[in-house]
């Protein structure tokens, strides 16, 4: 069975279209994993039972100094940003997890925050910004979401809350 060129040529487009939309697929998915372990991040889970293992022998103990207990809760490294002049449909897609994580940063405070107070908060839990400014930067993606219809609210400057929380 021998293909034309042409035929060959079409074949191979068609796989190319599907390998773009495996690859959009999987980008989105490992963006929403990424999403869930972030806002999930403060929340204990039940550890899971794991199947018994053979006991290992025991290992000599040495005398150790007990470390300094943690300050802080350590959250996962965040992923590298996304490259938005090379990926423009995953650059979107990261916007979509800023604004996510925004509303969660907003519900979790219950009242209207500052943009730059959201920026704290999403630098904390793994986000970066892009941009010369990333406060004006995110304070603008939170602008275009607080229309009408729109997750957010603008309670005055650069100054957003929930929709429907707070509204007469």
């Amino acid at each position: 069975m021998g293909l034309s060129e042409h035929e060959a040529e079409e074949r191979l487009a068609q796989l190319r279209r599907q390998r773009e939309t495996l690859d959009r697929e999987i980008a989105d998915l490992v963006l929403y994993l990424e999403l869930g372990r972030r806002l999930n991040a403060g929340i204990p889970r039940p550890a899971p039972t794991p199947a018994p293992a053979p006991a290992p022998a025991p290992e000599p103990v040495e005398e150790r100094e007990a470390p300094a207990p943690p300050t802080r809760v350590r959250r996962p490294a965040a992923p590298e940003p996304v490259a938005f002049a090379e990926d423009p449909t995953g650059a979107r897609r990261y916007g979509r997890a800023l604004v996510e994580a925004a509303c969660a940063v907003l519900h979790e405070a219950g009242q209207p925050l500052h943009a730059r107070e959201i920026h704290d908060a999403l630098i904390a839990r793994g986000f970066a910004i892009p941009g010369r400014d990333p406060v004006a930067a995110l304070n603008t993606r939170l602008w275009k979401r607080s229309g009408e219809g729109g997750p957010l609210r603008r309670h005055g400057e650069a100054v957003y809350g929930l929709a429907g929380e707070g509204d007469p």
